[in-house]
């Protein structure tokens, strides 16, 4: 199956149009982290955005990312990180070389049972694993329409089956994987959201990709989110949440 992100498309919309979500998510996190950090590693950072959010957390950020041509913007999106190829399963770096790693939505693609023991290897002694990850926006602040109108969506635009298992916080207390959960958190956060903004962003889901390669027209995906989307905008800035989750997990000490 191939890769559902692995398009120039996909990486200039990652690159462009996903919401600021992650330093919102980081300065949740930030209280619970160890200082000062040295190095961070970022699994699966895309086109960097979320490797752009460690700046001021880590002194040296290194984003990995293991389909290549998501990296040709992280000279535009994080200038200031340093990035490889490369995949969860085989961290191409030193043994403890990194004092915080994180992962935004990446490790529900990969081999836990393959991941952690490289986690271990990885990071320093008293390194950190922050995994967290955050919904599509599907609800509006105090207000009905979004969330009714995203279940159309979705019939319309299926997620593919079986392309990511779930995690949450629950989920990872429960693995027996060599590093315990010690510290984590549901919230939503909330962005003020034009509806080309939103539009953007929707185009971006992993379910319009799937059905860009069962040969929809990216375009008339689009223009159908418009039209029936307008009425729920009416031209002015909505709020829109996302619900979002972090785990800090350090390996365990038996």
């Amino acid at each position: 199956m191939s890769n559902p992100f692995g398009t120039d498309d996909m990486a200039a919309g990652y690159a462009t149009a996903r919401p600021p979500v992650h330093p919102r998510i980081l300065a949740k996190v930030r209280p619970h982290l160890p200082g000062p950090i040295a190095r961070a590693l970022d699994i699966g950072c895309g086109a960097g955005l979320s490797t752009r959010a460690l700046h001021g957390v880590a002194l040296h950020s290194i984003g990995m990312e293991p389909v290549e041509a998501m990296l040709q913007w992280t000279h535009t999106v994080a200038p200031d990180g340093d990035f490889v190829v490369g995949v969860a399963e085989s961290i191409p770096l030193t043994r403890g070389a990194a004092d915080l790693m994180t992962a935004a939505g990446s490790l529900n693609y990969v081999s836990l049972d393959r991941f952690f023991p490289e986690a271990r290897r990885v990071l320093s002694p008293a390194g950190i694993l922050v995994v967290y990850d955050f919904s599509t926006g599907r609800r509006f602040a105090g207000a009905p329409g979004l969330e009714s109108w995203f279940e159309e969506f979705q019939r319309r635009y299926p997620l593919p089956p079986r392309e990511a298992h779930r995690l949450d916080p629950s989920i990872l207390r429960g693995l027996d994987c060599g590093f315990e959960v010690r510290h984590d958190e549901a919230f939503d956060v909330d962005l003020a959201m034009s509806l080309p903004a939103y539009l953007d962003y929707l185009m971006t889901e992993t379910n319009v990709a799937a059905a860009v390669r069962a040969g929809a027209v990216s375009r008339d995906i689009r223009h159908w989110c418009e039209d029936t989307l307008s009425s729920l905008w009416s031209d002015r800035m909505r709020t829109v949440l996302f619900d979002g989750y972090f785990a800090c997990m350090a390996p365990s000490v038996h």
